[in-house]
């Protein structure tokens, strides 16, 4: 570990005076969020207008607009959540920030981290995306960082097991 003052180590860290140089989420996620989105509730409308047309009359197929709305408003407000998200690696501990209206910063130190996991499902890894699962001895404090690119999920799971490992040791 390197010595110095305290704004000369947190530089070497990837801190500017003092403030932490803080990573955002690659765009993918974003493009995947939405096609979800879409593919979810565009037949969910079609079948929604036909079903109560068929079914109930035309006036009724007005309430597949409801689907169309929830698509309709949902489209910005996964751009407003993805632009939320960020985290940055300090010299003793990772920042996880997210929220658009209720703003949620999430410390979790190195020495405190017992498992780091990354994981990918079908769809993630059809987009080329991986998430970083953070697990301490409190449950309350597990911490998140969705949809990376897998090499950066890699290097971020290697970094903070060593972080953790050196941490744990008293190093």
């Amino acid at each position: 570990m390197e010595t110095g003052s305290p704004d000369t180590a947190g530089e070497t860290r990837g801190e500017q005076h003092g403030e932490p140089v803080w990573t955002g989420l690659p765009r993918d996620l974003l493009r995947m969020r939405r096609l979800l989105l879409v593919v979810w509730l565009v037949p969910l409308t079609l079948g929604t207008g036909l079903l109560l047309g068929l079914l109930c009359g035309p006036a009724w197929a007005a309430f597949a607009l409801l689907p169309l709305g929830v698509l309709l408003w949902g489209w910005p407000m996964l751009g407003r959540n993805w632009a939320s998200w960020r985290y940055a690696e300090r010299a003793d501990d990772l920042l996880i920030s997210r929220g658009v209206l209720w703003r949620e910063e999430t410390i979790v130190p190195y020495g405190r981290m017992q498992l780091v996991e990354v994981t990918s499902g079908p769809v993630a890894r059809h987009f080329g995306l991986a998430s970083v699962q953070l697990h301490t001895a409190a449950a309350a404090t597990d911490a998140l960082i969705p949809g990376l690119e897998p090499a950066e999920a890699e290097r971020l799971r290697d970094r903070l097991t060593e972080l953790g490992e050196a941490r744990s040791a008293g190093l």
